[in-house]
């Protein structure tokens, strides 16, 4: 069974929400990176997200497009985090997740990228710019080789949209909590818990909800209603404000701890 699912069913016999970080590739270095997915995946993070840096991202708001653009710099390749995470597996068997764009699929090649894939240990593949209209190939492909196609709905997804989402999803459910792209947040929308419980009586697939969740709070709050929260820019925004210190994934693990704590 896919870590994903395995990670869920026993979150669910705990009576536990999962909380899902998610890390740029190569920011600030690969070997941080690596660090950070080690030490995370033995309690903080039930699911770790790693985001493939790319040029031209659509859904990153500014702190992930620096992150990303700084890890381009320092030469992060596709082939580099294949290696990464393979090398991972032999210590970890946190559920992991791609986050990327489908250029790089598409480049790379989508049987290449699936094999490749599956053979360094990938669970699950989320492509903010690949709908779920378009994905039956990718998505056929991925699931015969045991990885989740994970889908988005958004605010603005229509009924029928979100119904034919909720029934062909794997994983678990991406909830897009606001319009725009990623990034903290000051607040979340007064019908976030509404549009989820909505999306939740379609299925029996976990929903999680990212996109802005940036304070304690903000995640308490979402753990009340969704089966998980996903927070990326801000444990971004924290990497770079420590820099160079040597202390760097002690202070997000802790950080990570403290949000997980808020269930």
């Amino acid at each position: 069974m896919n870590r994903i699912d395995l990670k869920f069913k026993d979150l669910a016999k705990q009576g536990k929400k999962a909380f899902i970080a998610f890390l740029t590739a190569g920011y600030p270095s690969l070997s941080v990176t690596e660090q950070l997915i080690l030490e995370l995946g033995r309690e903080q993070a039930d699911i770790i997200e790693i985001g493939v840096p790319f040029s031209d991202p659509i859904a990153d708001g500014p702190v992930i497009q620096e992150a990303s653009h700084a890890a381009l710099k320092n030469g992060v390749t596709m082939e580099k985090i294949f290696r990464m995470v393979k090398k991972l597996r032999s210590r970890t068997q946190v559920p992991l997740c791609l986050m990327l764009y489908y250029n790089i699929i598409f480049t790379y090649g989508e049987k290449r990228f699936i094999d490749r894939a599956f053979a360094c240990g990938i669970d699950g593949v989320i492509i903010p710019d690949l709908p779920v209209e378009e994905s039956g190939g990718f998505s056929k492909c991925a699931r015969a080789r045991g990885i989740h196609t994970i889908s988005f709905i958004s605010p603005v997804s229509s009924f029928k949209r979100m119904e034919n989402t909720a029934l062909s999803a794997e994983g678990f459910i991406y909830y897009i909590s606001l319009t725009g792209v990623t990034g903290p947040r000051m607040k979340l929308p007064a019908d976030l818990a509404a549009k989820v419980r909505a999306v939740k009586r379609m299925t029996g697939t976990p929903v999680c909800v990212g996109f802005g969740v940036s304070s304690p709070e903000q995640v308490k709050d979402i753990f009340r209603f969704a089966d998980g929260v996903i927070v990326g820019s801000a444990l971004i925004r924290m990497i770079k404000s420590c820099g160079d210190r040597t202390d760097l994934v002690k202070k997000i693990c802790s950080y990570v701890s403290f949000l997980r704590a808020q269930e």
